[in-house]
């Protein structure tokens, strides 16, 4: 707990403990006005520093002074002095500049301008850090969880840069006293969390996980929250690194990329409007500033890094930035050609967030930043293929000229791409088969211009779904998508496939001069439970007799007229 701490000059005037600011960081501040000491001072104090932010510290001496314990666990100093000249040198500067007259020099008026209204801020001890850390004013080195003994005074802690934990971040100084009763000082971290979301355009939602065609605009989110409290700094980056899959594409993520920045650390992600026709604007919502014209991006290989500007400068200054902020990144990388098609594998993307390893750290390179653990995103395509077969046998048919339809109004060509003025066809082989490689989930609507001799055509276009239940889920690794297939007759659903994204539908053609006449399917998802068609035909068959029945029994009541 918190020891409450008197200074008391050489005219036994007192007052309250000189760093409450830091009150969050090791317990709460009891204000004390002891009235006699409890046992008669010591010239050195033990001091132990815990916690995982980091291994090691520097602890600057500010003031010496006579310490012991009072009554209510507090701490009574006196006779405070600089503890050499190099530390005053370096201390009074910066005390003056913060509003403390320059008539003020001695250790006594500024620990007692230090205490009053709050003097002591976190920008303040980390101001007097830096200050101390360019001098030539010595420091000694704290280890961790291991018990040392110092002089007894005021001791400015501050985290050894090198020695900041991974996923840590050194906090602001903390100015405590050493002396008496042992003290234990444990400092807290508030680091940045990352997150990673790709844009589901059937249901305009960012999500964890999506499908998409090969080839069309995939929009990717990245996005930061920047804690609360972080008053020491006096600029803040944070870099976005970014590893795409082998099927991702890179090239247009430079051009595409948009960064924005919002204060507070709670409200959500919503940096820019999403269209129906799931494209992202670039018009940044209500709260939210654009910053891509003070960030950069490089790209190298299927990595990339997005460099904010200076956080505090972007959001007009350090109070906005207190309240923490939020950072969104947007960027476009489609499925390639190399992409895995279905769930087995599907198209993983990755990022971490590197942020200041404390107040001190150089921001200017890499070496000053710390990262969080990694988030992902994933993103699936799937293949189906549509085979002609004639009625009499379910034979392939070659030779039936198609035209397939996207959403979009799209055609699909000869060579398997998406023909934007809806003009071009394709013709079944030998096999029967035509193959749309690469699809997302959605309707297809097919047309048969020309049927292969000997057989007819059906007239106008008919449906075929798929359909990716599962996609918007927490974690990717939850991710288990269940792939479905329907078609409007004659088109008829034959399998789905999830693991590797295969489906299967036929296109029956009658022969030609054959009366019409009902062809089973057609009309029933498909997850490759061909079990169904089972429950189908019992259900057909069962309807058939109950017809049957009704038709002999109404031919008995005519026979008795």
């Amino acid at each position: 707990m918190r020891r409450g701490v008197s200074v008391v000059n050489k005219k036994v005037c007192s007052f309250p403990i000189l760093f409450a600011l830091l009150a969050l960081l090791i317990g709460t501040c009891a204000v004390v006005f002891p009235a006699s000491a409890q046992a008669a001072p010591t010239s050195t104090g033990s001091i132990t520093v815990s916690g995982t932010v980091a291994s090691s510290y520097d602890a600057y001496q500010i003031f010496s002074a006579n310490v012991i314990d009072g009554d209510n666990d507090a701490k009574i100093a006196t006779d405070l002095a600089w503890v050499s000249d190099a530390v005053r040198d370096a201390a009074l500067p910066v005390l003056h500049s913060a509003g403390m007259s320059k008539s003020q020099t001695t250790a006594q008026e500024a620990a007692e301008w230090l205490n009053n209204d709050s003097h002591l801020t976190s920008a303040l001890s980390a101001q007097l850090a830096r200050s101390l850390q360019s001098s030539v004013a010595v420091s000694e080195a704290l280890k961790a969880g291991t018990t040392a003994e110092l002089p007894c005074g005021y001791w400015l802690i501050v985290a050894d840069d090198d020695a900041i934990s991974q996923g840590e971040a050194g906090t602001a100084p903390i100015m405590v006293l050493v002396g008496g009763s042992a003290v234990t000082v444990k400092p807290k971290a508030a680091t940045p969390k990352v997150f990673k979301h790709v844009l589901e355009d059937s249901a305009v939602a960012w999500q964890k996980a999506a499908d998409a065609t090969v080839g069309d605009d995939l929009y990717w989110r990245l996005s930061a929250t920047v804690p609360a409290g972080l008053a020491a700094y006096d600029t803040y980056a944070v870099q976005f690194v970014d590893t795409m899959s082998a099927g991702l594409d890179p090239s247009k993520v430079a051009a595409s990329m948009r960064v924005y920045v919002a204060a507070g650390a709670d409200g959500g992600f919503d940096a820019v409007q999403t269209g129906k026709d799931g494209r992202v604007g670039t018009e940044p919502a209500k709260g939210w500033t654009d910053i891509t014209a003070q960030c950069g991006v490089s790209v190298d290989g299927k990595t990339f890094t997005v460099r904010t500007g200076d956080l505090i400068a972007a959001l007009g200054g350090a109070d906005a930035f207190t309240a923490g902020a939020r950072v969104v990144a947007v960027y476009n990388a489609p499925l390639n050609s190399a992409c895995n098609h279905g769930i087995a594998k599907g198209n993983p993307n990755e990022v971490y967030l590197r942020y200041p390893r404390s107040p001190f750290a150089d921001q200017s390179g890499d070496a000053g930043f710390a990262r969080t653990p990694s988030d992902d995103a994933c993103a699936y395509t799937w293949d189906l293929a549509l085979t002609k077969r004639g009625s009499d046998g379910d034979k392939p048919l070659a030779g039936a000229v198609l035209s397939i339809a996207d959403d979009r109004g799209r055609t699909l060509a000869a060579d398997g791409t998406w023909d934007a003025e809806g003009k071009a066809t394709v013709t079944t082989g030998e096999d029967g088969r035509v193959t749309v490689s690469g699809v997302d989930s959605g309707k297809l609507e097919v047309r048969e211009l020309k049927a292969p001799k000997g057989y007819t055509a059906f007239e106008g276009s008919r449906s075929v779904t798929v359909k990716a239940e599962g996609l918007d889920v927490d974690q990717v690794a939850a991710a288990k998508p269940k792939l479905t297939i329907t078609a409007e007759s004659p088109l008829r659903a034959d399998s789905a496939d999830g693991s590797t994204g295969s489906l299967e539908a036929s296109i029956i053609n009658t022969p030609t001069g054959t009366p019409p006449s009902i062809t089973t399917g057609g009309f029933m998802p498909l997850t490759g439970d061909m079990a169904m068609y089972a429950v189908a035909a019992a259900a057909v068959a069962g309807a058939a007799l109950i017809v049957v029945a009704l038709l002999i029994k109404r031919g008995g009541g005519s026979h008795k007229e």
